[in-house]
C-alpha cells in the first residue's frame, strides 16, 4: 500500500539497482513507514484529548506564532538549541552524514535520507541515491514529465534558469551520474572548477533543508498537499512564498545592507564605527538584516556553522564583506539589547548566507532565492511522504472574527 500510495510520486521509474547489502531509500522507507503509522495510531487511540497548549488573542491575532497545530517528522526547531533533525544538532550532521568524495561538507542526498527515514545513511547509500538523482536529473523535453521526479530535476531547471538568465547561449555541461545533486547543481551554474563553492553550497543546501513545519515555504507545500495536489504543484506554492522580503529574500537584504555599511564606513573596519551604523539603521527606524528570528533566542547554529566554514578558508577571512559580517555580530548583539525591541539579538543564518555566495562569485542576488528554493525542496517534499504515508487530513484551522473573539473573551 506504501508503494502505491506515499511514494507514488517519488519512486516513480526509479531505478532498482542496487549495491550489495545496501538499501534504497524506497526500501529504509518501507521499513520504517509501519512504525511511524502505528505511533501516530496510538497517539491517536490513548492521547487525543491531551491537552498540548492554550491559545491566546495574540496566537490568532499574530500568525499563530508559538501555536502548537501541527504535525512535521523531520525537525524541530527549539529556541535555544536551534534546529534538530530527528534529535540530530548540526555539528551532529556534520560528523555523521557522508559527504561527497574528496569533500568534507554534509550533501543533500544523506540530509534527505535523513529527513525521510530518520536514520543516517551509510556512504554506499548516499552514493546509490546520488546516481538514482543523477539518472533522472536531465531536464525533459516536456514540461510534464518534470512532475515525475521533482527533486532529483529541481537543480537542473534552477541551473537553466540562472544561465538563461545571467550566461544566455553559453552551453550548460551535461549532468556527470558520478557527481552528487549539488556537485551537478554548480558544475550547470558554470561554477564547476571551484571546489570551495561547490562545498559552500553542499553545506548552505543541505542545513537549508528544513527547518520545521511553521515556516511560510513549509506550511505552504503542507497546506496545498493537504488537498492531495501532487507534489511539484505543491512545492511550487512554496516558492511563492519564498518571494516574499520577509522569508526568501532576506539575505539579500542583509548583503545589501552590509555593503552599504562598508561604502560608509570606508577601509578602516573598527567595532565603533560598526556600533554607530548599527544604530543609525536603528534610529531611522529599519531593523537590522540578519538579526533577530520568530523563534530562536539564541545564535542560529546555522550561522555559526557558516561562518566556521569561512574560519577555515583565510581568502574567505581576507574578504571585506565578510570580515564585516564577523565583526558586526562582535557588536550588534549588544546594541541591539541596548535598543531593547529586539526579542532575539543574536544572528540569525542570514547574516552571512549571501555575503559568501558573493564572494565566489554568485553575484545575482535575485538567484538566491532559488537556490534557497532548491534546499528547502527537501524538507518540504519529505514531509509530503509522511502526510501520505501517515494519512493527514486536508488542514483547515478555524478562524475567527473580532466581534468573535470579543465574545469569547466576554463569556
Amino acid at each position: 500500500m506504501f508503494a502505491r500510495g506515499a511514494t507514488k510520486y517519488f519512486s516513480r521509474g526509479f531505478s532498482q539497482r542496487r549495491l550489495a547489502s545496501t538499501k534504497t531509500i524506497r526500501e529504509a522507507l518501507e521499513e520504517v513507514v509501519p512504525r511511524k503509522q502505528l505511533q501516530l495510531k496510538q497517539l491517536k487511540t490513548e492521547h487525543s484529548q491531551a491537552v498540548l497548549g492554550e491559545v491566546t488573542v495574540e496566537n490568532v491575532v499574530g500568525g499563530m506564532r508559538g501555536l502548537k497545530a501541527m504535525l512535521w517528522e523531520a525537525s524541530v526547531l527549539d529556541p535555544i538549541e536551534g534546529i534538530r533533525f530527528h534529535g540530530l544538532a548540526i555539528p551532529d550532521c556534520q560528523k555523521q552524514l557522508p559527504a561527497a568524495p574528496g569533500g568534507k561538507e554534509i550533501i543533500a542526498e544523506s540530509m534527505f535520507w535523513l529527513l525521510l527515514t530518520g536514520k543516517v545513511p551509510t556512504e554506499a547509500e548516499t552514493r546509490q541515491l546520488s546516481r538514482e538523482l543523477a539518472e533522472k536529473g536531465d531536464l525533459p523535453e516536456y514540461i510534464e514529465k518534470l512532475i515525475d521526479s521533482l527533486l532529483a530535476r529541481l537543480p537542473a531547471l534552477a541551473a537553466r534558469i540562472y544561465r538563461n538568465v545571467y550566461n544566455p547561449g553559453k552551453p550548460i555541461p551535461a549532468i556527470n551520474k558520478d557527481l552528487d545533486l549539488v556537485g551537478n547543481y554548480v558544475n550547470m551554474l558554470g561554477f564547476g572548477d571551484n571546489h570551495d563553492l561547490t562545498e559552500y553550497m553542499r553545506l548552505y543546501i543541505a542545513i537549508h533543508g528544513d527547518h520545521e513545519g511553521g515556516n511560510a515555504s513549509a506550511h505552504t507545500t503542507h497546506l496545498v498537499g493537504s488537498t492531495l495536489a501532487d507534489p511539484f504543484i505543491s512545492y511550487s506554492a512554496a516558492l511563492y512564498a519564498l518571494a516574499g522580503p520577509l522569508h526568501g529574500l532576506a539575505n539579500q537584504e542583509v548583503l545589501r545592507w552590509q555593503m552599504n555599511m562598508q561604502k560608509e564606513i570606508g577601509d578602516e573596519i573598527t567595532h565603533d564605527k560598526i556600533k554607530e551604523f548599527l544604530w543609525k539603521t536603528l534610529k531611522s527606524g529599519q531593523v537590522v538584516p540578519g538579526y533577530g528570528h520568530g523563534v530562536l533566542r539564541n545564535p542560529d547554529p546555522r550561522f555559526m556553522a557558516l561562518q566556521q566554514f569561512c574560519e577555515s578558508r583565510p581568502q574567505l577571512l581576507d574578504d571585506r564583506v565578510i570580515q564585516l559580517v564577523r565583526k558586526t555580530y562582535e557588536v550588534a548583539p549588544a546594541v541591539l539589547k541596548e535598543h531593547g525591541k529586539t526579542k532575539n539579538p543574536y544572528p540569525n543564518v542570514d547574516a552571512t548566507s549571501g555575503c559568501v555566495l558573493y564572494h565566489y562569485g554568485l553575484t545575482q542576488f535575485k538567484y538566491y532565492t532559488v537556490i534557497f528554493g532548491v534546499s528547502r525542496a527537501l524538507g518540504c517534499l519529505t514531509q509530503l511522504v509522511w502526510a501520505r504515508a501517515l494519512g493527514l487530513p486536508i488542514e483547515r484551522p478555524k478562524s475567527l472574527s473580532m466581534d468573535a473573539i470579543e465574545k469569547l473573551i466576554k463569556n
